[in-house]
């Protein structure tokens, strides 16, 4: 009964960084209790959609560069533990002008860390990858060791492996609230009370409420997702599939970034892309999930100055929650008034490729109060966070 058993650690969430931390914990020996509101792999988070990119040749900071070399480790990991098909290195693209954060950023990334890679021309591009037809001024760096994961199987392959090594995980038992007392912690659900002696909180979009106490500057924001059918016979489908077809990241001359990924799901799946922060501010309980044409034709429109042969029907599109932070750099560490808390948010719509790193990260932290991975970019007290 609650209250009357106590954890060495309780993990708020059990989305993608929850999931992760209490199989990573639970690894390591500990008495894990993990809380989620919603089954795994459910589709009113951050974590849902089919596929999200992966890639090392990082333009956000090359800080990050480290961790994913961690992170494709533990995917492999993740999926010879579950028998889970979870990672597809197909490839991944990053195209702009030549100063652009987009294709600088990321020749930088690769050059300081030795990444292979290509840079192709807007030429080299149209000829190696048929369905694009960049900016005559756009260059593309590309990478061979990108690709794509599965969030819904990551999730469920984490909830599966934490539980065969003893993490009691309790799914549709949502938190009401928690506190911290004296040198631990206790959380309340409608079941009942439950103390231990550290806390993992990962909110995700449900941060600003669970986290009011560290005031940090999060937006939450609604994003669509949308699968187009191309014109095959203008361009035959296996040149859209995940055979032929890299990941994607796109910005040239000022126009709206967007991101996308190769068909995974058959000729019939659709072609998946959406703008990257062109989010409507929301919370995680008010958001409409609804989609309006306006949003569809916008995106196809924006998609067909890079795609001009994704002409076809919409096929379906999906909403999904950022969580975002002003300098759009994780939150991740040590609760600055609760040491024994630890909390991880603020992906900002790029968080899901670190999942097993972060995981480990997260365990570090409640287990040793610190971690040896290089997590100075993320601290919750840094000064882009403060008022």
């Amino acid at each position: 009964m609650p209250g009357s058993h106590s954890y060495d650690v309780i993990v708020i969430g059990l989305g993608s960084m929850g999931g992760a931390a209490a199989n990573a914990l639970a690894e390591r020996g500990a008495n894990v209790l993990g809380l989620e509101t919603y089954r795994p792999g459910h589709d009113q988070g951050s974590a849902h959609g089919g596929s999200r990119i992966i890639r090392q040749s990082y333009f956000e900071d090359s800080a990050y560069v480290p961790l994913l070399f961690s992170s494709y480790t533990g995917f492999r990991k993740l999926e010879e533990e579950s028998g889970r098909d979870l990672m597809r290195l197909c490839g991944g693209i990053y195209i702009g002008h030549p100063e652009s954060k987009t294709f600088a950023g990321s020749h930088a990334a690769a050059l300081e860390h030795g990444l292979e890679h290509e840079v192709l021309t807007a030429a080299q591009i149209r000829k190696r990858f048929p369905t694009m037809d960049p900016q005559d001024e756009a260059m593309g760096l590309y990478e061979a060791n990108a690709g794509y994961v599965r969030p819904e199987e990551t999730v469920r392959a984490n909830a599966e492996v934490a539980a065969r090594k003893g993490a009691e995980l309790h799914f549709e038992e949502p938190v009401r609230w928690w506190s911290a007392n004296g040198d631990g912690v206790t959380v309340r659900t409608d079941v009942g009370n439950y103390r231990a002696a550290r806390l993992v909180i990962t909110p995700g979009a449900w941060a600003p409420e669970l986290l009011a106490g560290m005031r940090l500057p999060l937006s939450v924001e609604r994003m669509v997702f949308h699968w187009f059918a191309p014109d095959f016979d203008a361009v035959p489908y296996p040149a859209w599939n995940q055979e032929h077809h890299p990941v994607y990241v796109e910005q040239t001359c000022e126009n709206l970034q967007i991101y996308g990924f190769p068909m995974t799901d058959g000729p019939q799946g659709g072609f998946k892309l959406g703008f990257f922060r062109e989010g409507i501010p929301t919370t995680a309980n008010t958001i409409d999930r609804s989609i309006q044409p306006a949003e569809n034709a916008r995106m196809q429109a924006r998609a067909r100055e890079l795609f001009p042969h994704l002409s076809g029907e919409l096929v379906q599109a999906k909403t999904c929650l950022y969580t975002v932070t002003p300098d759009e750099h994780f939150v991740i560490g040590l609760h600055p008034e609760h040491p024994q808390v630890s909390v991880a948010c603020g992906f900002s719509g790029h968080g899901f490729k670190f999942v097993p790193v972060v995981g480990e990260i997260l365990a570090d932290l409640a287990l040793n109060g610190d971690t040896a991975h290089p997590i100075e970019l993320f601290d919750p007290q840094r000064s882009s966070l403060q008022g």
